[in-house]
């Protein structure tokens, strides 16, 4: 082997060399500095443009040929099984449950009896039973009556109500039709007669016992998803004691055709009443005119209905065509029909109105639904309610709190008013409805102007409550009151549920000042006569009605209803006292029949 035998001295010399030579570069590249190179001028013609090229990527890993490394050792893995025996069984899981309360039994059929103080008796009976599938027939039963007693009314004050409904009714895939018979009974009497007028021989001379019978039948048909709604038809034969009677029968149907976002539909009615009464209404000493009456409507109501996100609008009118068959009298009439609402917030404020008018038909069966103690001398005749226009504003101010508050003005001719009849002392019969007790109809023209406001509150399921009241400012035609009309109602009703046995009610409402005034003449005029006629103001009054009941089981109940609980006298009508306190207990019992 080659070794050097060069000396650290000799090396130290070529290290000097070295550095002597850089020094003296150094110094020829100072001194070149002082030398003036002058100046150069360069043009660029293409600008920068700088590029990242791809970098270069090992397209697949490289096999390494190195004899030192490691081959990977292949590993062989055994299990070594052995049985063993266990006898553990795992549990199945259970999910939690809800405890649930157990649905109410539900019975078809509930029987109902109750009496009281002034021989007031209450029976109802109502079963629903179920044929197939689709069928159904129904049965209601009610009686209400008394036996009298009012204090200081001289002649019988009894009277009771009863009437017997049934119905059948069938649904089908896309529709549903049914038929309904109703008969009832009622009895009242004409009880109201100044006191002291007449002496106990004349009182005992006096049939004041009216008796009303009322017999219907009626029929429908409703079919989904076709452009013929419903259709309904009733027929109802209404008559009294005293040779009195009417015939009335109504046919409604419906038509809708859907018209892109909106519907239009078109209703049709056909409204006839007839009837006559036996006896004379000016009352002369035998009846030798009786009364006779013939009305007959015929009208179309198209409408087109608008839905939009908060707003529903229903843009319409009513023509009617009504006939006076008697006196071969006839009119046309146009009335408005639109109503709409507007959810203003959410269900918080809801906005509606409507401007709606009808030729509204009376009957001698509704002028006895209103006041029983009409005589059967009537002037029939239908009303002509040109419009009923109308605001409010509805909706939840708390999830448990409601309101209602609307104004409205209508303007009515021939708006049926109750005034009280004259005495009648040339009358040769013993129909007692001609002593100064029992009311005739004058028709006026009317003006209201309303407003109404209602609350109800839900404070939970159990409790319930509400409140409303009405006043009413009337102008008429012929500038006197209207008779019998109140200018302000409210009520009061709450229904309590204490407990899964106990349940209780009330119902509180009063009712303002209403006129009328005593004739002793019958000129059938409507204007009391200054020295004749005497006014009548009868004072508004106050009635408390409440209940209470127990559930015994599911089956049986025992209930106790008291009325007139403030035991205030008042007259609904003029010399018509009402009974006092009046309390009733009884029971219901619901089963399967």
């Amino acid at each position: 082997m080659y070794t050097s035998k060069r000396t650290p001295m000799y090396n130290n010399y070529i290290i000097a060399l070295i550095f002597l030579s850089l020094g003296m570069q150094i110094g020829f590249a100072q001194d070149d500095k002082d030398n003036d190179l002058g100046t150069e001028t360069v043009t660029v013609t293409k600008a920068y443009t700088p590029t990242v090229s791809d970098a270069f990527k090992i397209k697949s890993v490289p096999n390494l040929n190195d004899s030192i490394v490691l081959q990977k050792k292949p590993i062989t893995y055994s299990i070594f099984s052995v049985p063993v025996a266990s006898t553990f069984t795992p549990s199945k899981g259970t999910a939690s449950t809800v405890e649930k309360l157990p649905p109410p039994q539900l019975y078809n059929s509930y029987a109902s009896f109750g009496a009281g103080n002034y021989g007031n008796v209450l029976g109802e009976f109502y079963t629903s039973r179920t044929i197939n599938r689709d069928e159904n027939f129904d049965i209601g039963f009610n009686h209400l009556s008394s036996r009298g007693g009012i204090k200081d009314v001289e002649l019988k004050d009894t009277f009771y109500d009863t009437r017997l409904d049934a119905s059948y009714a069938k649904r089908d895939r896309d529709l549903d039709w049914g038929a309904a018979i109703g008969l009832q009974h009622q009895l009242y009497n004409w009880y109201g007669i100044p006191e002291g007028e007449f002496s106990e021989s004349e009182l005992s001379g006096i049939d004041e016992t009216q008796n009303y019978f009322m017999g219907e039948a009626g029929a429908h048909i409703n079919v989904e998803d076709a452009y013929f709604k419903r259709a309904d038809i009733k027929y109802r034969r209404f008559f009294d004691a005293l040779s009195s009677g009417e015939n009335r029968a109504i046919l409604t149907t419906g038509f809708e055709f859907p018209m892109n976002e909106e519907a239009f539909g078109v209703k049709l009615k056909v409204d006839y009443v007839g009837g006559s009464f036996a006896n004379d209404g000016y009352a002369p000493a035998v009846n030798s005119s009786p009364i006779d009456y013939s009305n007959l409507q015929a009208g179309i109501n198209p409408s087109l209905k608008m839905l939009r996100d908060d707003l529903s609008l229903n843009l319409g009118i009513n023509v009617v065509y009504g006939m006076d068959l008697e006196n071969s009298e006839s009119n046309f009439y146009i009335y408005p029909a639109v109503t709409t609402s507007y959810r203003l917030l959410d269900e918080s404020v809801i906005a509606y109105g409507g401007v709606t008018g009808e030729l509204r038909q009376n009957s001698y069966y509704d002028f006895v639904e209103a006041n029983p103690f009409v005589s059967p001398t009537l002037l029939v005749a239908p009303t002509d309610s040109q419009y009923n226009a109308y605001v409010g504003f509805k909706g939840q101010l708390l999830p448990n709190l409601s309101y209602n508050i609307k104004g409205s003005y209508a303007a009515e001719n021939r708006k049926p008013l109750f005034i009280l009849n004259p005495q009648e002392d040339s009358r040769s019969d013993d129909n007692g409805y001609f002593l100064g007790n029992s009311f005739r109809v004058f028709y006026d023209d009317i003006k209201t102007l309303g407003i109404f406001g209602e609350l109800n509150v839900d404070v939970n399921r159990n409790f319930t409550l509400g409140v409303n009241a009405e006043v009413y400012d009337y102008t008429t035609e012929t500038g006197n009151p209207a008779w019998n009309l109140p200018n302000l109602k409210a009520s009061l009703f709450m229904d309590y549920q204490i407990g899964e046995q106990w349940f209780m009610g009330a119902n509180l409402f009063y009712v303002g000042e209403r006129e009328d005034f005593a004739s002793d003449t019958n000129s059938g005029a409507a204007i009391p006569q200054p020295g004749i006629d005497t006014p009548i103001t009868l004072e508004g009054y106050f009635d408390a009605n409440a209940h209470v009941g127990y559930r015994f089981n599911d089956h049986l109940s025992f209930f106790v209803k008291g009325a007139n609980l403030s035991n205030n006298q008042y007259q609904r009508w003029a010399n018509f006292q009402v009974q006092g306190i009046q309390v009733l207990g009884g029971a219901t019992y619901k089963f399967d029949f």
